[in-house]
């Protein structure tokens, strides 16, 4: 299997932007769990993915989380 940086992916896990961004978990499911967040992407009915470079714009951007 090969392992594909989190800075080449398209979409990464909930975990995975955690550790990208130094934001915690609870923090980033409740961040996506907001109307209208520009990063989520739904997969199915329970999943979520982090739509990276969306997410980095929208951190770019804000002063405070």
């Amino acid at each position: 299997m090969n392992n594909i940086p989190i800075w080449e992916k398209m979409n990464i896990t909930i975990e995975e932007a955690a550790e990208y961004s130094n934001i915690g978990i609870n923090k980033l499911q409740s961040m996506l769990k907001e109307p209208g967040c520009p990063f989520v992407l739904y997969v199915g009915k329970g999943k979520k993915l982090v739509k990276r470079k969306e997410f980095e714009k929208y951190i770019a951007k804000t002063l405070e989380i």
